[in-house]
């Protein structure tokens, strides 16, 4: 834990002259900032609820102790760190004239960021495996998705996701920074830092296209084969109420898969020379903000499972409230 500290100290002070950033964020925009803190503040503390009641509910109610819900309170977890990493700096930024950071929390702070992202995109891959596996092979579906395979899958993308985001950020805070400091963003993300370089950075940014692709191309192809089995696998299903209850299992994880990786992709998978700073930090706030607050919407307090595992956990807590 100490060692990721120590090699952006290294690289701080022999390649750099800049010792903090200057987050503008949202300061051009005068007193609406008041009115965005009030907006951003109650999204954050309904992402923070609605992931920790969809965690605690997996945990506690047994009939959820399959793979898709394990996936999916991993899912939850990481969608919650990553808010944490960006979104509590934010609200103090939105209120706090000097919006500086340092050169090392900047870098500590994309690696983190970066590395929750990049988790979720491998994660939603997965999971749209283990649809696949559920719907077109559900007899072999207990072997291909046991618990260890499960623990396997999970890990992965925990390990891939966070080397990725490390290649990255080494990428970008190898360069020399000179003088300017002024990050048109309202955190430390790729394209906003990497613009202040003092250098030509074309082969740093082919590198890190090519993680991207690896993180964001790649899972995408692979949830665009995996559904098109299952559409096919649907349509041969000769009930109408067995086809809608197959593909509702599909519906929002494909809602979540959309916004996630169409937003990413936006942002992630084009020059940086394109970056337009109000555009693209509104495509930011979808995926930063508004993705992690439709996980526990769409993809689980809709669902029928998590609504009834709810009830029955809240039953229990009243139950026990009773008896003492």
């Amino acid at each position: 834990m100490h060692l990721l500290p120590f090699c952006f100290q290294v690289l701080a002070e022999n390649l750099t002259m800049v010792t903090e950033f200057l987050l503008l964020g949202f300061s051009s925009l005068g007193d609406i900032q008041l009115v965005l803190f009030v907006v951003f503040l109650f999204l954050y503390l309904a992402i923070l609820s609605g992931n920790v009641i969809i965690v605690t509910v997996i945990r506690l109610d047994k009939s959820l102790h399959t793979p898709m819900y394990f996936f999916l309170s991993i899912l939850s977890t990481s969608e919650t760190c990553y808010t944490f990493v960006i979104l509590p700096k934010m609200l103090i930024n939105l209120f706090s004239v000097a919006r500086t950071i340092s050169f090392n929390c900047c870098a500590i702070q994309m690696f983190f960021f970066l590395g929750f992202a990049m988790t979720n995109c491998l994660l939603l891959g997965v999971m749209g495996y283990d649809r696949y596996a559920a719907i077109c092979h559900p007899l072999h579906y207990p072997i291909l998705m046991s618990w260890q395979m499960c623990g396997k899958l999970g890990a992965l993308c925990g390990i891939g996701g966070f080397l990725a985001s490390l290649t990255v950020v080494y990428l970008v805070f190898s360069l020399p920074f000179c003088s300017a400091n002024k990050v048109n963003h309202y955190f430390c993300d790729i394209s906003p830092v990497i613009r202040l370089a003092c250098t030509n950075t074309d082969a740093h940014e082919f590198v890190i296209f090519i993680c991207g692709v690896l993180v964001l191309v790649v899972p995408f192809l692979f949830i665009c084969v995996s559904y098109i089995c299952i559409l096919r696998t649907i349509l041969k299903i000769p009930s109408a109420e067995g086809r809608r209850k197959a593909f509702s299992t599909c519906a929002s994880h494909l809602t979540v898969v959309i916004i996630h990786y169409g937003c990413a992709s936006y942002i992630y998978l084009r020059p940086t020379a394109n970056y337009v700073s109000n555009k693209d930090r509104l495509v930011t706030v979808t995926y930063t903000i508004v993705t992690p607050l439709l996980n526990p919407m769409v993809y689980s307090l809709r669902n029928k499972d998590v609504q009834v595992a709810i009830r029955k956990v809240l039953g229990k807590k009243g139950s026990l409230k009773l008896y003492d």
